[in-house]
């Protein structure tokens, strides 16, 4: 059995766009909560107006499948031109600490 993987993606709008990348991501965020393997996909408003995804995955072969599909490729286009940057993706080793409930992502 593989270990599940967590992953951040860090989207920062262009000047105005917050709005305009907000909406682009809400359909990707429907699909890929089919795809097989997503246990979490949801997105967070920061205090730089940037917005983080925090993903959970069942692992990092249906990770790998997620980022080759048609929903990120979807996104990608739809975010064409409203991004200051391009999107900083990082995967994370856990480091579990108490309880397994709350030590664990």
């Amino acid at each position: 059995m593989t270990e599940p993987i967590v992953v951040t993606a860090v989207f920062v709008p262009a000047p105005g766009q917050f709005d305009a990348v907000h909406a682009a991501l809400l359909p990707a965020i429907a699909a890929v909560h089919e795809e097989e393997g997503c246990l979490l996909y949801a997105i967070h408003r920061a205090p730089d107006d940037s917005i983080v995804m925090i993903e959970k995955w069942d692992s990092a072969a249906l990770l790998d499948a997620h980022g080759a599909g048609d929903a990120v490729a979807a996104l990608n286009a739809s975010l064409e031109g409203k991004l200051a940057r391009p999107v900083e993706v990082t995967r994370l080793e856990p480091l579990p600490a108490g309880t397994d409930l709350q030590g664990t992502l």
